[in-house]
């Protein structure tokens, strides 16, 4: 199929599709920028891409990714350069919606695992939290309201397609998530590298059945804090827990992805546990 194609790099159509890697168009035109033949196939996949923008090499490489678009352009090397901004642009760029969930809504579902990213700046480490969660079969991702712009280009390409798999709301604050988290069943457990509770312990207590009040079987938010700062003082105080990852070799810490991956994907072992879930005191 011939589509329209686009090889002024100084075109309005350029001009605005560019201006999308700044969040002020971001916010005013509703849509964001999916750049790669991965995040671009699960935009496709999700119904995302409202339009596609792609090489004639890359179209032909990836025949299946631009038919099942809605809207296409073939665009030259130069103009998808002026497009991006990303060093060595890929052949294929997506447009899609700033959509995000609703907090009522996803608590609605009952999930069993959510991630919670608080004042985490850094789109790097926000987009492979999320890549991670979806990995560990995380029902949501938050991001709080001091929390990086989770459509910013490198987030979304630090995701690998994953913000397209799993509900990500964003700009709600600490407290209101964790109240609305904990009267909705689910145990809170604030990651610290000074938390009082070992990671471990909690995951052989649940695999043996002899965990108390913080059973990692139970529905579980993880909460995790600034890059380096970690979460502060009233974060750890919203949480039921603190828990630690243990260090056992020589290292001082885990980053942020890295300690997130962990915690995850603990829970996510426990909840493939075939006993009954335990209730939550209270709940």
């Amino acid at each position: 199929m011939d589509h329209p194609v686009l090889s002024n790099p100084r075109a309005e159509r350029v001009k605005a599709v560019r201006a999308l890697t700044g969040r002020s168009a971001r916010s005013r035109h509703g849509r964001f920028l999916a750049e790669g033949p991965q995040a671009v196939r699960e935009a496709v996949a999700a119904g995302a891409a409202l339009e596609l923008y792609t090489t004639a090499e890359a179209a032909r490489r990836y025949p299946g990714i631009v038919d099942g678009a809605p809207k296409v352009w073939t665009v030259t090397d130069e103009v998808l350069a002026a497009m991006t901004d990303t060093v060595t642009p890929q052949g294929l760029l997506a447009v899609c919606p700033t959509a995000t969930a609703d907090l009522d809504d996803v608590l609605a579902t009952h999930p069993r695992l959510v991630a919670v990213l608080d004042k985490v700046r850094d789109p790097g480490n926000a987009g492979t939290v999320l890549r991670a969660a979806d990995a560990a079969g995380a029902d949501a991702v938050v991001l709080t309201a001091s929390s990086v712009d989770v459509f910013n280009p490198k987030c979304v390409r630090s995701t690998a397609g994953s913000l397209f798999h799993l509900p990500v709301v964003v700009g709600v604050p600490l407290e209101e998530v964790v109240t609305a988290l904990q009267r909705s069943g689910s145990t809170v457990l604030a990651a610290d590298g000074e938390g009082e509770h070992d990671l471990d312990d909690l995951a052989d207590e649940a695999a043996r059945g002899t965990a108390g009040h913080l059973d990692l079987r139970r529905r579980t938010a993880w909460v995790f804090g600034n890059e380096a700062a970690g979460l502060d003082e009233a974060g750890r105080s919203l949480a039921d827990a603190v828990v630690r990852v243990p260090l056992h070799g020589r290292a001082e810490s885990l980053n942020l992805a890295t300690a997130a991956v962990v915690c995850l994907y603990a829970s996510a072992r426990a909840h493939r546990d075939p006993r009954p879930e335990p209730r939550r005191a209270g709940g």
